[in-house]
């Protein structure tokens, strides 16, 4: 479990190479670390004191409280002993916009030197995403406002995402079929992105998505509207959930009906009840994001663009955002993910 300061509400290797992919080493190359000095020998206790560095204040805001953002805590977790600064973690405790901008609006209020936020619904909060940059360092990590005036999306390239999963579901649909798509809410840009890539992908290959669903981050009705589709189309296919868990509803529905083998499952994140549902045959496959470095780099681009920002705004690429990858994980590579994923919450 990893220790932080994490308030809800107000606050969510084996194999090293799993945490630094090309893209994201890049990033992290790029920036170099803030340091304090020392005062000078022989400099007054008051003068120390005013020639101090100012004590940082540092948010990262989630989008709800998914087991999910575990793995983006250690990554945090380990930018601060590099930094030696400290992140706040808020998690808007039932994930609703009106709980997120409140946040926002808060942490805005309060000096905040930087914040990066996950956007719950990237269109409608762009007036208060604004308001916030235009007192501090604003970036935003996996789900991302372009509209808004954000200096740096980090995350997921979600529309790349989408056509990988998109490319799994026609390798389990050959000859084609019918699919359910099942979503937090479609409003958010990594929701749409996702839905996109597959959809450019699945409609090639004669494969249809008859429904999509959402939740509103309501894990009951995550299920109740798996099941509630499988009983209504009994001639479906295959179901797909964008959000981490997702992936649990739909693994306890195909098991609670019986339609183990029957109808396949393709998913987002690696949430527990995902992975095990892949070991049990209830899922087929999940794209996996890189959560841990959401929360790394988020943590060293909040920091850096507070204490130099002429310098690190230099190095923001051309296209403001900076890919952290994808991974398939399958049956046959479930274990090998597992054991990675235990080292890297330890």
């Amino acid at each position: 479990m990893v220790t932080q300061k994490v308030e809800l509400g107000s606050s969510r290797n084996a194999k090293r190479s799993f945490l630094f992919w090309s893209s994201a080493t890049l990033a992290v190359a790029l920036l170099g670390c803030h340091r304090s000095e020392p005062a000078p020998a022989g400099t007054s206790s008051a003068s120390a004191e005013a020639a101090a560095p100012k004590v940082l204040k540092l948010a990262f805001v989630t989008n709800n409280t998914s087991e999910f953002w575990r793995i983006a805590a250690a990554g945090i977790k380990k930018y601060e002993r590099e930094g030696k600064i400290q992140v706040d973690v808020k998690m808007p405790p039932t994930g609703t916009a009106a709980e997120q901008i409140q946040i926002l609006e808060n942490l805005s209020s309060q000096g905040y030197d930087a914040i990066a936020v996950s956007p719950i619904a990237p269109q409608d909060e762009v007036p208060v995403l604004n308001k916030v940059a235009a007192t501090t360092k604003l970036i935003t990590f996996d789900s991302d406002s372009p509209a808004s005036n954000r200096l740096l999306y980090i995350g997921t390239n979600n529309y790349e995402a989408g056509k990988v999963l998109g490319a799994e579901i026609v390798k389990r649909l050959p000859n084609g079929g019918k699919m359910a798509v099942f979503v937090g809410s479609l409003a958010a840009d990594n929701a749409q992105q996702r839905l996109k890539g597959i959809e450019d992908v699945v409609k090639p290959a004669h494969i249809e998505i008859v429904d999509k669903r959402e939740d509103n981050t309501d894990r009951a009705k995550a299920r109740s509207n798996v099941e509630d589709i499988l009983n209504a189309h009994h001639d479906l296919n295959l179901v797909a959930g964008l959000y981490s868990y997702n992936g649990p509803a739909i693994a306890a529905a195909i098991e609670a009906l019986g339609k183990k083998g029957k109808v396949k499952a393709a998913v987002f994140d690696e949430e527990e009840g995902t992975l095990k549902g892949i070991g049990d045959d209830l899922i087929d496959c999940t794209v996996v994001q890189k959560p841990f470095m959401f929360g790394y780099l988020s943590s060293k681009w909040m920091h850096e663009l507070a204490t130099k920002p002429e310098a690190t705004l230099a190095l923001i690429p051309a296209n403001h955002a900076i890919d952290t990858g994808v991974e398939v994980v399958d049956k046959a590579s479930v274990a090998d993910f597992k054991q990675r994923l235990s080292d890297l919450k330890k």
